[in-house]
């Protein structure tokens, strides 16, 4: 189970706590209740404050924290939430900034939630790197940290394992986003549908990460996933792989499904779509030719499979998630 520490500061946005509990903590439960199947949670989610004790919301609401940031020993996601009056605040109350840092090094990954982006950049984890924050407050973050490159025009950023978000409600799809880092798109997809509360229909985020899990110790696997990541755009099929991993097809196809959650050419298909969204994002090449680069000949074929997958049109995605 994937440890999740949500960091809780006095006057935060409400949404900034809750989006982000309700999104881990049903993930794996909710849709397989609704579908009658066992429940199978992925996340363990507690929420701590620099001194454990209760803390305000901007909405007046109060909050029970479960502990305080000395009574996490060690814990695999932290949260940071909101930051209220950001030009006045200097975000180096208790001990956090030492905190966070001390836990990076130690191989938490931090995500920031609006205005937290402050509180992360003061750590200096984030110079040399990219980061997105309240497009209010936008001028203040690049004066005080110009090593840091803003990005306001991206809803999320993800760079090293430190992860920064937008504005409050984007505190969903960060999570979402999350979700899938650590779980497969399956089950941030189906995180989706839950909190989209309608017919099971609504599509995940488009700009989820394709998940390329290495974490199985299965070593023969791990060097055929790196074959097909440095051969995805070749055309080559079950008998072409078997060979090259030096087992039989029955055998490939069952250890590398065991081991990444997806058969072969899935993942070969995976990798040209992550392929693909670079190379829109990057601009400068029609579709046609991406479809060629990744090795499709037939770019109305991969429009539908593009689609599918991120659910916006290849001509979307490149409009609203350009290169930074």
């Amino acid at each position: 189970m994937i440890n999740v520490t949500v960091l809780a500061m006095q006057h935060t946005s409400a949404s900034a706590i809750i989006g982000p509990m309700d999104v881990f903590s049903q993930a794996g439960v909710m849709w397989n209740r609704f579908k009658g199947q066992r429940v199978t949670p992925h996340f363990k989610v507690r929420v701590v404050t620099p001194d454990g004790e209760a803390f305000k919301c901007s909405n007046g609401v109060r909050m029970a924290a479960d502990g305080s940031i000395r009574d996490v020993a060690a814990t695999d996601l932290i949260v940071v939430s909101s930051i209220a009056n950001v030009e006045k605040n200097r975000c180096r109350q208790g001990g956090v900034v030492d905190w966070l840092s001390d836990h990076y090094q130690r191989g938490s990954h931090i995500a920031s939630i609006c205005t937290g982006s402050f509180l992360l950049a003061e750590t200096g984890l984030l110079d040399g790197k990219r980061a997105t924050t309240h497009w209010a407050f936008a001028e203040e973050f690049r004066s005080r940290y110009p090593k840091v490159a803003v990005r306001t025009d991206r809803p999320i950023v993800d760079e090293n394992d430190l992860y920064s978000s937008g504005g409050y409600n984007a505190s969903i799809d960060m999570s979402l986003y999350l979700v899938e880092k650590y779980c497969g798109h399956e089950v941030a997809l189906q995180s989706a549908k839950v909190i989209a509360a309608s017919t099971g229909e609504s599509p995940g985020p488009p700009y989820t990460a394709v998940q390329c899990r290495r974490d199985h110790h299965d070593d023969q696997i791990i060097s055929l996933q790196q074959y097909i990541e440095e051969n995805f755009n070749h055309n080559f099929n079950y008998d072409d792989l078997a060979e090259q991993s030096h087992m039989s097809r029955r055998t490939l196809e069952r250890r590398f499904k065991a081991a990444t959650g997806k058969t072969p050419l899935s993942y070969q298909q995976c990798m040209r779509i992550k392929a693909a969204k670079q190379l829109l994002a990057d601009g400068g090449r029609s579709f046609e030719e991406i479809t060629c680069q990744v090795g499709y000949e037939d770019s109305s074929s991969f429009r539908k499979i593009f689609t599918k997958y991120t659910h916006v049109s290849p001509a979307e995605y490149r409009k609203r998630f350009p290169r930074v």
